[in-house]
């Protein structure tokens, strides 16, 4: 059959747990046959499906699959019911970007996430790798592999995201700098829908895309795709402190509804003169995260516009076992409390905050209640009471983290002048290629 559904990342062996779901993406506007075949969808009952019109996402549908095809008329049917989406239609301006992607001995991910970016479907980029902390030469081998220009890598011998994606920022070449992770595969359009964010006008300084799972193969994965809130929403989004958004108590402090660091594009100019991105947050670091949501609250504390596009799309590859789960889970909740305790030391936003406690408690609380079929009941998951137990003691671990880090000599804006944007550059130029 000449048309076949494919996955966007490689889907393995077959999967062995029930509830596993096949994910892909479908073009409605596209000529369909009746049954739809999907490729290597042995073991999966469900498929969900992100629905497009060319690059624009509509929404997702999930239908059955048991048979290995989806039904055309099934998916039409349902695309009829999802809520329309007014896209802008402004000019797009293919700006050149700068693209930062940080990585530390996964060799086998770096080389997948650099090869669909090198396939982006965009005029101009440049993709700049930075190795952080790694202890062999397993990142400048795929680099080297590439044998593309457009690649550069650079090294941060010191732990820490936040400090390696300092250094892309650094080193960038171009005013756009999108950042994205090892563990994801782009969508050649990914770029585009970057610059459909920035287009919304010149106030805007950041932009975040869309993460959507990209395979849900065991409870784990299943857990986490339920738990955050940037993998399925596809309606666009500005967010200013002059216009807050209603519905959300929490703004601008409501973390998961602007994106994540997986995803997302900063005007370069803008971000250095914030000072670039703090030591003390992130993984890599005590505190284990929080270094990308600490940056997008700071770009609307400035009277900034940051914008959630989802036409800038790619696809996450989540945690497949329980105990990774765990550490990601704990991690996250760590670097919250640290977040939140590097808030309540400013005198800006500690009144902010505690005008927000009550209602962020209730948040956090309806965030934990994921029901997950066919996870429940697994002995080693305790209905999800472990993850919410270990999420708790680990937020009150992160003022702990925070001071550590801070008295360690990390710093919140290490990026405040042009002699420290060039030392940042010099200190790494031994990991470039040639």
């Amino acid at each position: 059959m000449s048309f076949v559904l494919q996955q966007p990342m490689d889907p393995g062996p077959p999967p062995q747990w029930p509830g596993s779901v096949w994910v892909g993406s479908l073009d409605v506007s596209a000529d369909l046959p009746e049954h739809i075949p999907l490729a290597r969808s042995a073991g999966y009952r469900q498929a969900r499906l992100l629905l497009r019109r060319g690059r624009w996402p509509c929404g997702f549908v999930q239908v059955e699959a048991g048979d290995g095809t989806v039904s055309a008329g099934e998916i039409l049917r349902r695309a009829a019911e999802l809520p329309d989406i007014a896209w802008s239609g402004r000019p797009v301006t293919p700006l050149p970007v700068s693209i930062v992607l940080c990585t530390r001995e996964r060799p086998d991910a770096l080389r997948c996430a650099l090869t669909s970016l090198l396939a982006l479907d965009y005029p101009s980029f440049e993709i700049v790798v930075v190795d952080n902390a790694s202890t062999t030469t397993a990142a400048a081998d795929v680099v080297t592999a590439t044998a593309d220009p457009r690649v550069r890598l650079f090294t941060e011998p010191r732990p820490g995201l936040a400090r390696a994606r300092n250094v892309g920022l650094a080193a960038a070449r171009h005013d756009i700098v999108a950042f994205t992770d090892d563990d994801v595969v782009a969508d050649r359009s990914w770029l585009w829908g970057l610059m459909d964010g920035f287009a919304a006008g010149p106030e805007v300084e950041c932009v975040c895309g869309m993460v959507a799972s990209g395979e849900i193969r065991s409870f784990p994965q299943a857990y986490f795709d339920a738990r955050v809130t940037w993998a399925r929403r596809c309606s666009p989004r500005a967010y200013s402190l002059a216009a807050p958004p209603p519905h959300q108590p929490l703004f601008p402090f409501q973390i998961g509804q602007f994106g994540t660091g997986a995803n997302f594009a900063v005007r370069r100019r803008f971000a250095v003169g914030l000072g670039g991105f703090d030591e003390a947050l992130g993984a890599g670091a005590r505190t284990k995260s929080g270094e990308d949501v600490d940056l997008f609250v700071r770009v609307l504390l400035a009277g900034r516009t940051l914008v959630y596009q989802p036409s800038a799309l790619v696809w996450h590859r989540h945690r497949a076992d329980i105990e990774s789960l765990l550490s990601q889970m704990t991690g996250y909740a760590i670097g919250f409390g640290a977040w939140v305790t590097k808030l309540l030391c400013d005198r800006r936003t500690v009144p902010m905050v505690l005008r927000r406690v009550w209602k962020g408690l209730h948040h956090a609380r309806s965030m934990t209640r994921v029901e997950i079929p066919y996870g429940r009941d697994l002995p080693e998951v305790d209905g999800g009471g472990r993850i919410r137990s270990a999420e708790l003691w680990a937020f009150a671990r992160g003022p702990g983290a925070y001071a550590l880090a801070r008295l360690a000599g990390a710093r919140k804006a290490p990026l405040t002048s042009r002699p420290r944007v060039a030392a940042t550059v010099r200190a790494t130029e031994a990991g470039v290629p040639g």
